[in-house]
């Protein structure tokens, strides 16, 4: 069992189990030599100042980053949730387990928190799903859920999986990009599955928004802040920004302590109204 340490905003898995709100991203990492050590800095300087999830993926540098999360881990483990995610022509019946065993390699360690289906693929949901749940009884995870999926894939995965073991669904989300809040996020919210958003801040376009520069001036805060702030603000979210330097990482931390007020909130929504209508789901 994974114990966290107090943080100032959790969600709530489906057995009621709480995780960090904000976590650390590693998207593109662990793909040059030269960038490593950098990599590497950054994920132990948020792990030594209170993060509590770290987010990676076989997919990121080809198993590179959670290279560089295996070392960041040592003397962190039991402290850190630990999500990764298997590619889709790795998640069959046996090519799961094999693809769960070469992650816990690279991790350094004996159990993944959260491991996700990465995107939907070729292989049926029932072969994920049974792969999912040898791992999750033989203790090689503790959670198992999806991510890119659109409300029509999870609609069909609760058709495969009554028993509603999923328990996160990981999109792309920020508050430049909403249009998950139509279908996907009620759905989502309706079946207690959290959200993992990756890309909060719509790949650095957010950083500099006026809208958020100007709401973030009033908390003294940066307009990056302000848009992680929002997104902690929505129930049920779990943000996973990216950070390659210890001064980003502390920013990126940071904006947990920031509370949004209602003409906060309002500005937000006047810049980036919600959808009206069904929007396709952003993939990158």
């Amino acid at each position: 069992m994974t114990h966290l340490l107090p943080t100032p905003k959790t969600v709530a898995l489906p057995d009621g189990e709480r995780i960090p709100a904000l976590g650390i991203g590693t998207w593109r990492m662990g793909e040059s030599r030269r960038s490593r050590d950098a990599e590497l800095a950054a994920i132990r300087h948020a792990l030594d100042h209170g993060a509590r999830l770290v987010d990676t993926a076989e997919m990121y540098g080809e198993g590179g980053a959670e290279e560089i999360v295996g070392e960041a881990l040592e003397g962190h483990r039991d402290d850190v949730f630990v999500v990764s995610k298997v590619y889709p022509h790795n998640a069959g019946r046996r090519e799961a387990v094999a693809a769960c065993e070469r992650s816990l390699k690279r991790l350094r360690t004996d159990r993944i928190d959260l491991y996700l289906l990465h995107w939907r693929g070729g292989v049926p949901l029932a072969q994920t799903v049974e792969a999912f749940e040898r791992l999750r009884d033989a203790g090689k995870i503790r959670h198992w859920g999806v991510s890119n999926f659109d409300v029509d894939d999870m609609r069909e995965l609760a058709r495969v999986d009554p028993d509603a073991r999923c328990a996160a669904n990981q999109v792309y989300y920020s508050a430049s990009r909403r249009g998950i809040e139509f279908d996907l996020l009620p759905w989502l919210r309706d079946h207690a599955v959290p959200l993992m958003a990756y890309c909060p801040l719509d790949e650095g376009a957010l950083a500099h928004d006026a809208t958020f520069e100007r709401i973030g001036a009033r908390h003294g805060a940066t307009a990056a802040q302000a848009a992680l702030a929002w997104l902690l603000s929505r129930p049920g979210v779990v943000a996973i920004p990216k950070a390659v330097t210890p001064a980003h990482v502390q920013a990126n931390l940071a904006a947990a302590d920031i509370e949004l007020d209602d003409s906060d909130l309002a500005e937000v929504d006047a810049a980036f109204p919600p959808p009206v209508d069904r929007e396709p789901l952003t993939i990158v």
